[in-house]
């Protein structure tokens, strides 16, 4: 009896357990390699374990390799990481792939130039997953509305210049592909 609810509750404790992010080092950065140059994203673990967790992990499966910047608005936000932007015979769906896999972490980080932030469904807060978002001017009114769980550190000037890609409406009519890379380093 006693091994059948041993085997039960392991069962049952299985999703919870399944469900635990990976731990973020607390000095982990990403740097985003594109055509335009690189910039580097500091994680912020202790505002979004989650979601800097899912991005580390898909950045060091290769998730990212070869996905887009679909998304741009010149002078307000960049979007990328949908991995559905890794063939161009998919671009009709372009932005809405890779989302509904994680609860929103919404904190009271102001969303400032150079923040990095979880792409969500529309009116959907607890819809993000592995698309992002860097914002090139201040935006008060995103604070409270997503998952902030990076700031660029360098390169913004490469953010500025993806940017400009000409587009249709916001939608980059040239593929600027990425490549992430994770650095982990010792606190100082």
């Amino acid at each position: 009896m006693n091994r059948r609810f041993a085997l039960l509750l392991s069962v049952a404790l299985a999703p919870v357990a399944f469900a635990q992010a990976p731990a973020v080092a607390p000095v982990a950065e990403a740097v985003v390699e594109t055509a335009k140059g690189s910039f580097t994203i500091r994680l912020l673990p202790e505002v979004a374990p989650k979601h800097a967790a899912l991005f580390v992990k898909t950045a060091k499966a290769g998730g990212y390799d070869g996905t887009t910047f679909h998304r741009v608005i010149m002078g307000g936000i960049i979007q990328g990481g949908d991995p559905l932007t890794k063939d161009p015979a998919k671009a009709s769906l372009y932005g809405t792939g890779g989302l509904g896999l994680l609860t929103a972490e919404i904190s009271d980080r102001p969303f400032v130039r150079g923040t990095v932030a979880a792409v969500r469904r529309p009116s959907s807060p607890d819809t993000s997953g592995l698309q992002f978002f860097v914002v090139m001017r201040d935006q008060p009114s995103m604070k409270g509305q997503y998952t902030v769980f990076g700031e660029v550190v360098s390169g913004m000037e490469v953010v500025d210049q993806i940017s400009t890609t000409p587009a249709e409406g916001d939608k980059a009519k040239e593929r600027v592909e990425m490549t992430v890379r994770v650095q982990e380093k010792a606190p100082k």
